[in-house]
């Protein structure tokens, strides 16, 4: 296991704090040192932290220091790791400012710790499911997460301070007592999108905060009405069995920089048959760790390879120890063998450039909108597809889907040129080819005549990372055809995030890399020069069409019930009932109705209706009607608006649709 030391972040950052630490140090406060605590954490968090052997300390003022003690996941885990040097101290107001300024730690962070050391290979027995239903435990913790979770929406981010926050994080603790995770987990994601909300981070968006609400109302709601779905209980994310033998081989590096100051690399690999791991190495530090992640040691057995060399090669793996979502441990009875690598033109990696990118989009989409951890899961294996880069469009590049091989285009005839079928010159080397990349046996590609116009965003906007340098290399040569490994955007028209790139076997006009890059490039960590890229006489003429800036989601009609579940979110139940008041209401239910979404304007105008209903008591006097009717009129509006978004992106995956 991993020293204490060895976990403390770099001076200036602040490790993650466990929520029920959170949750304690604000509740031990007083009504008037409440009132203080959002103007504390604001002055304190600009204020430098000073790290000190395994310990990190945070001046508060002439006589209060507060000292943070990390365990050995690297995060505060128990009260006495976090100690204050002034009078009033436990119960201070530094110490729950410093503590509140703390990246919220995920809820199995010892668990991940305990696991990568090899001391924990079957933390999964914790979270069992059952057909019988919730018990009487967990139907009282999921109700209290429904009260601090409608509290939250019915006030809206301005007013969603630390006190709010805390009691959000003293329920999530009390569901994770009680067995539910996946609730526990939701309301994770609020407290820190709500945090970044606040202090207005950059990579902050207002979408990932209403889908986190929207899961934490409905898991929440379902299981205090005792909802007996297993999937609503959800399961410990790392709880790592046996697996047996494995080979392995790596496809592509991926790095991490978390918004809980979590900075690493994740090593993505497939067997024979197609299915994806990986090997996480992923720990407090942020950008920095994420640097330095990408040519670290594989903890995996007593295989020395690190990161990079993992990415381009392969491992024999005896003992495995697997994760549900697919991540090997490194246990102490693992055992590995580095082999060699495999080719992007072989085995189960060319089979994933074989399949029609709207064939594996439809998998990737399938899942439910109302369970955003299954949905996200789906959505998040990667896909694989040959494209031509057409030029740019604002912050995205733009690309049209290759023919897979063998497949005629329609676009040449018998004495016709196709410029993105001109062959490798008869007769000279390459360096980028190999066996199977002979031009007799990979025909040259054309493009997808049917396609859609597909945008191709950057995965990580960091700027110590490579992503946005390298598409912006890849837009400034049109024509360019290139082999992606990437995720689909579930929430953009035909977007891709693109995680690796390779040459397109039989191409020309593609990519020249580096011998020692063995073929493809990571696109976090690699970064592309000039020379890279094919000669400008190489590439076909292409421009793009007349659709590059049309968005058939952005631009449905549902934008107007998008604006309105957001509002919701952003401004509160007093945004959304001025909306109500000021005639909004009724001009956006014609053009949904027009456009054939009677629902959506249905469910549009019950929220705006119940956000401004009040009640009145036996003398007529106005009272509040409490947040539970409006909460569940918000979320039936944003449930039907996932599931209308995820229809337009699937079909916008089939350009003949639209």
């Amino acid at each position: 296991m991993n020293s204490p030391t060895s976990t403390v972040p770099p001076a200036g950052q602040l490790p993650p704090a466990a929520p029920h630490v959170v949750a304690a140090a604000v509740e031990g406060l007083t009504s008037r040192l409440r009132k203080k605590l959002d103007a504390a954490i604001e002055q304190y968090a600009a204020t430098p932290a000073v790290a000190d052997g395994g310990n990190i300390r945070i001046r508060c003022g002439e006589d209060a220091v507060v000292t943070l003690s990390p365990g050995a996941s690297g995060a505060i885990a128990d009260d006495g790791q976090a100690c204050c040097s002034c009078l009033l101290a436990p119960r201070c107001l530094h110490r729950a400012a410093v503590l509140s300024a703390c990246p919220v730690a995920d809820a199995d962070a010892d668990a991940d710790a305990d696991a990568d050391a090899g001391t924990d290979a079957d933390t999964g027995a914790r979270a069992a499911g059952t057909t019988t239903g919730p018990t009487a435990a967990q139907v009282a913790a999921a109700s209290g997460l429904w009260a601090a979770a409608a509290a939250t929406l019915s006030a809206g981010v301005p007013a969603a301070g630390a006190v709010p926050q805390a009691e959000l994080l003293r329920a999530a603790h009390t569901a994770r007592l009680a067995g539910l995770p996946r609730a526990e987990a939701a309301a994770l994601r609020v407290v820190r999108g709500l945090r970044a909300a606040r202090d207005r981070h950059d990579g902050h968006r207002l979408a990932d905060l209403v889908a986190a609400l929207r899961e934490l109302l409905l898991v929440a709601g379902r299981l205090a009405a005792a909802d007996p779905d297993p999937a609503l209980v959800g399961s410990v994310r790392r709880s790592y069995q046996p697996g047996g033998s494995l080979r392995v081989y790596g496809v592509f590096r991926e790095p991490v920089i978390s918004g809980t100051g979590y900075g690493g690399v994740v090593t993505h690999l497939v067997t024979e048959d197609g299915r994806w791991f990986s090997v996480a190495d992923v720990k407090p530090g942020g950008p920095a760790r994420a640097r330095g992640a990408a040519t670290a040691p594989v903890a995996i057995g007593p295989a020395m390879l690190n990161h990079a060399q993992l990415a381009r090669s392969g491992l024999l793996i005896a003992g495995a120890t697997i994760s549900p979502d697919g991540r090997l441990g490194a246990g102490g009875g693992v055992r590995a063998t580095p082999i060699d690598g495999m080719s992007w033109t072989a085995g189960p990696l060319a089979a994933l450039f074989a399949r029609p990118l709207a064939e594996a989009v439809g998998a990737r989409l399938s899942g439910q909108v109302w369970n955003e951890s299954e949905a996200a899961e789906r959505a998040g294996e990667p896909v694989g597809c040959d494209l031509m880069i057409v030029g740019a469009a604002g912050d995205h590049v733009l690309a049209r889907e290759l023919l897979p091989a063998g497949v005629p285009s329609e676009r040449s005839g018998p004495e016709g040129d196709d410029p993105a079928r001109r062959p490798l010159p008869t007769g000279v080397p390459s360096e980028r080819s190999g066996p199977e990349d002979d031009p007799a046996r990979c025909p040259p590609p054309a493009v997808r005549p049917d396609g859609p116009l597909i945008r191709l965003i950057p995965a990580g906007s960091h700027p110590d990372l490579a992503h946005v340098a390298n598409l912006r290399q890849l837009a400034s040569r049109p024509g360019t055809l290139v082999r992606v490994v990437g995720r689909l955007d579930p929430d953009r028209a035909a977007t891709l995030r693109p995680l690796a790139i390779g040459p397109v076997p039989g191409a020309e006009a593609t990519l020249r890399l580096p011998a020692g890059w063995q073929g493809r490039a990571d696109l976090g960590y690699d970064r592309l020069q000039g020379s890279h890229l094919p000669p400008h006489d190489a590439c076909a003429p292409w421009q793009a069409a007349s659709e590059a800036d049309v968005d058939p989601v952005a631009g449905a009609p549902l934008w107007r019930v998008r604006r309105l579940v957001e509002l919701a979110v952003a401004g509160g139940r007093r945004a959304v009932a001025e909306h109500a008041r000021g005639g909004d209401s009724h001009a956006q239910g014609a053009p949904l109705r027009r456009a054939g979404f009677e629902a959506a304007a249905e469910l549009a105008a019950a929220l705006t209706a119940e956000a401004d209903r009040r009640s009145r008591d036996v003398f007529g006097r106005l009272t509040d009607s409490g947040p539970d009717g409006y909460a569940w009129a918000w979320l039936a509006a944003a449930i039907h608006l996932a599931a209308a978004d995820q229809a337009l992106v699937q079909a916008s995956w089939h350009a003949g649709r639209f």
